[in-house]
């Protein structure tokens, strides 16, 4: 089964375990709970990261680190997946696609929205029965727009 976007909020029979291991992560980020989203994140230190914040980031608590800050910052940040794709293997399966969204926040001139557009891969293997994030990717490809959200994430 597919959906056309996957927010954190499919919970419906029949969906499959990879929309599951997808929404997964998702409902944890939308709700900002960290502890949630790094669930899905194998706990493992060859993870890798690397997203719109800036830099590669290898580790489970690094990766957490990076979380912690964009999910209990002043920033609200909310993405869903869409017009993606998921290949799988016996033990592996990946995800590409992008992400839509946006980044609330505060400034001298009260609340701003920043749209969000973002490329994204996601990774996931296998591990005792449960699939497993061990890889990220995400790039906006408009410089602007990269430079705002990564100025708001870093002040927040």
């Amino acid at each position: 089964m597919s959906l056309d976007i996957i927010n954190g909020e499919q919970t419906e029979d029949g969906t499959s375990a990879h929309i599951k291991a997808l929404a997964e992560f998702y409902a944890g980020f939308n709700q900002r709970d960290v502890k949630r989203s790094m669930q899905s994140w194998a706990r493992q230190d060859d993870v890798i990261m690397c997203n719109p914040i800036g830099g590669i980031r290898k580790g489970w608590d690094v990766i957490a680190d990076a979380y912690q800050r964009i999910m209990q910052g002043d920033t609200q940040v909310y993405v869903e997946f869409y017009d993606y794709q998921i290949s799988q293997g016996f033990d592996m399966f990946y995800a590409v696609g992008r992400e839509r969204g946006y980044a609330k926040f505060q400034d001298q001139e009260g609340e701003q929205c920043l749209e969000l557009a973002i490329r994204t891969s996601r990774v996931f293997r296998k591990y005792d029965d449960r699939w497993r994030q061990v890889h990220h990717h995400g790039s906006i490809d408009a410089p602007m727009l990269l430079n705002e959200y990564q100025s708001i994430i870093n002040r927040s």
